[in-house]
């Protein structure tokens, strides 16, 4: 147990309350399974290093779940679904000869829904009074 600090005059200091505020930068999860088979040793850190990019387009990604399907070997299918806050989850699929190439064809497809998620959130605000021009009547 850490012992209260003491004050210059010799007692304790007083107990505040203390109020933390947490970011959600840090708590996003980013969870690689993959179906049918095993991944590469080194495409793992890759995917999840890759995923972790679409965090710079919303800010508000509590997880990525990216499931890899190798039923099929010579067309391996990527599947990414985001979740985020006060959202509905974003899910994007692609197929191509390697795993790391189907990666590749599905985050545009993924950024392009995060934008337009950011958008609708942002961008239709209702204008205030002030932005509203008069209208004027011409009279003759």
């Amino acid at each position: 147990m850490i012992p209260d600090p003491i004050c210059c005059d010799g007692n304790s200091w007083p107990k505040l309350p203390v109020h933390i505020t947490e970011r959600k930068s840090g708590n996003m999860q980013v969870n690689v399974s993959a179906r049918h088979g095993n991944l590469q040793p080194g495409d793992q850190p890759l995917v999840v290093e890759k995923v972790e990019k679409l965090r710079r387009l919303y800010d508000r990604i509590n997880a990525i779940e990216v499931t890899i399907d190798l039923k099929q070997l010579d067309k391996p299918s990527v599947e990414i679904k985001v979740s985020a806050e006060h959202a509905e989850d974003c899910v994007a699929t692609a197929e191509s000869t390697t795993v790391i190439a189907a990666l590749d064809a599905v985050i545009p497809k993924v950024e392009q829904q995060l934008r337009r998620l950011k958008e609708k959130k942002t961008g239709h605000r209702a204008t205030g009074i002030k932005h509203i021009d008069p209208v004027v009547a011409d009279e003759d």
